[in-house]
């Protein structure tokens, strides 16, 4: 059996991160949840932070906050920052996932149970 070892959630140096998010420790606002799905709306320009450029270009298609941190290898609270900066300048929009209307709008237990079963049969 293979052990595994825990990696520190922040690998970059301190004063890295202190700089590409301009001294600031938290986002202007709560606007992007862990699941809340990115999507570029335009292509990196030249002179284009290096951090902002790699979020463009990951974000061509929906990706979740939590998928760019782990990409990016930095701690979520940084890539929100970065996040709200690319937003400010209309450069992404954010798409936060729909919450059920009601309980009734679920799928019924039983179907799911079914696909479970039919997917475990693969």
């Amino acid at each position: 059996m293979t052990r595994r070892t825990r990696r520190p959630v922040d690998t970059g140096r301190p004063d890295r991160l202190y700089t590409v998010t301009g001294g600031r420790s938290r986002a202007d606002h709560d606007a992007f949840d862990l699941v809340t799905l990115i999507v570029s709306e335009c292509a990196p320009t030249q002179g284009t932070p290096s951090d902002h450029h790699a979020i463009l270009e990951l974000c061509r298609h929906p990706t979740a906050v939590v998928e760019i941190s782990a990409e990016l290898g930095l701690p979520v609270t940084v890539v929100r920052i970065l996040l709200g900066d690319l937003q400010a300048t209309g450069r992404i929009t954010a798409r936060h996932p729909r919450a059920a209307r009601s309980v009734s709008a679920l799928p019924d237990s039983a179907l799911l149970k079914e696909v479970l079963h039919g997917l475990r049969n693969l």
